[in-house]
C-alpha cells in the first residue's frame, strides 16, 4: 500500500476535513502510541499504519 492510498482510505472513512486532524491527534497503541502522522514520519509502512487505524476505527472487514 502506498501512503496516498492510506490517506484516501482515511478520508473515505472519516471525511476529508476530519481525517487529517484525526491522523495528527489520535495516538494508536498498535503504532507504539504514535499518531498516524508520527508513525509515517518514523518510517512505519503505510499498510501497517492502515491496519492499526482500521482496527481503532472498527471499520468493516471489507475496508481492510
Amino acid at each position: 500500500m502506498r501512503e496516498t492510498e492510506l490517506w484516501e482510505r482515511l478520508r473515505k472513512a472519516l471525511g476529508a476535513t476530519y481525517a487529517g486532524a484525526w491522523a495528527q491527534q489520535v495516538a494508536l497503541t498498535e503504532l507504539g502510541s504514535r499518531t498516524v502522522v508520527e508513525a509515517l514520519g518514523a518510517g512505519v509502512e503505510a499498510k501497517v499504519v492502515w491496519r492499526a487505524a482500521h482496527a481503532m476505527l472498527e471499520l468493516p472487514a471489507a475496508d481492510r
